[in-house]
C-alpha cells in the first residue's frame, strides 16, 4: 500500500473541490474521491474500500452525522473525520467516534494533524509502508502549469513558510503545500535534522557552524546559512560529528 484511500463528502461542489484538492497535495493520500451527498457516498464504501472519509455535517436529505452512524456499524468501518463550517455539533461528532473536526477553511496544517490522527487508527503499519517513504524521496513543484519532481538529495535545507516550504537547492529555490512539521516527520529519518522551528537541514549539506553577527549560530551550505536555535546546537553538533566519524559529509 502506497498512501490512504480517501472519500470526501460535501453537497457544496466548491468545497469539495477544495477539500479534494488539499487531500491530493498530502503525501499520505494515495487517492481521494469526491461524492456530492450522502447516499452516493454510502454506495460508495458498500462497494468500495476507502480508509477514510472526510465529511461534511449540513447536507440535505442524509447529513453527515447520520451517515457517520451507519458507518459505525461496519464491520471495517472508514475512519471519520468531519469537515464543517459551523462547530456546534462537535460534542455529537467525537460521540459517534470521528478522530477529528475540521472548520472550514480548512488549513494546510490542519488537515495534516488530521491525516496523522487517521494513520494511527489504521492497522500498526499499514500506510506507513516503505512505498509511501519512497514516493517521499522525491515532491511534485507545480509551477505554470507545469509539475517537476525535486529529488530529496537535491535538496540542502527546508525552510518554513506558514502552511508551504521552500526547498533550497543549489538550483534554486522551489515551494511545496506542506506544513515544515509534516515534512520533518518523514525526512528526519533520511539525513534531515530539525535545527530551528522554521528549518530543516540535510546533514551532509553542511559544510561549516558559523557565528552570526549577534553570536547565534549558522550552518552553512552551498545554498544558503541556516539559522540554528539554542535548543537544537547541541544536537546538531552531536550529529554532525558522528555524520564526520562515518565519512558521510562533504555534499
Amino acid at each position: 500500500m502506497t498512501g490512504l484511500r480517501v472519500l470526501a463528502v460535501d453537497d457544496v461542489p466548491p468545497a469539495l473541490e477544495d477539500i479534494c484538492q488539499l487531500l491530493r497535495e498530502a503525501p499520505e493520500v494515495a487517492e481521494v474521491t469526491g461524492a456530492g451527498d450522502a447516499l452516493t457516498a454510502l454506495r460508495m464504501i458498500q462497494s468500495e474500500r476507502f480508509d477514510a472519509v472526510f465529511l461534511d455535517i449540513s447536507m440535505p436529505g442524509l447529513d453527515g452525522l447520520e451517515l457517520a452512524g451507519l458507518l459505525a456499524k461496519l464491520s471495517e468501518p472508514p475512519v471519520i473525520v468531519f469537515v464543517t463550517a459551523h462547530d456546534g455539533h462537535a460534542v455529537t461528532a467525537y460521540g459517534i467516534g470521528a478522530v477529528d473536526y475540521l472548520l472550514k477553511p480548512v488549513r494546510a496544517e490542519r488537515l495534516s494533524a488530521a491525516l496523522g490522527k487517521v494513520l494511527r487508527m489504521l492497522p500498526a503499519g499499514a500506510p506507513k509502508s516503505p512505498e509511501l517513504a519512497d514516493a517521499l524521496a522525491a515532491l511534485p513543484v507545480e509551477s505554470r502549469g507545469r509539475t517537476r519532481y525535486v529529488r530529496r538529495s537535491e535538496v540542502l535545507f527546508v525552510e518554513a513558510q506558514g502552511d508551504y516550504v521552500k526547498l533550497h537547492t543549489r538550483g534554486g529555490v522551489h515551494v511545496v503545500r506542506m506544513p515544515i512539521s509534516r515534512l520533518a516527520e518523514y525526512w528526519e529519518g533520511s539525513g534531515f535534522v530539525r535545527v530551528h522551528r522554521g528549518y530543516l537541514v540535510a546533514l551532509d549539506a553542511v559544510r561549516e557552524l558559523r557565528s552570526d553577527s549577534v553570536g547565534g549560530l549558522l550552518a552553512h551550505t552551498a545554498a544558503g546559512d541556516v539559522p540554528v536555535s539554542r535548543r537544537h546546537a547541541r544536537e546538531l553538533r552531536e550529529r554532525l560529528l558522528r555524520a564526520a566519524q562515518r565519512s558521510e559529509l562533504g555534499r
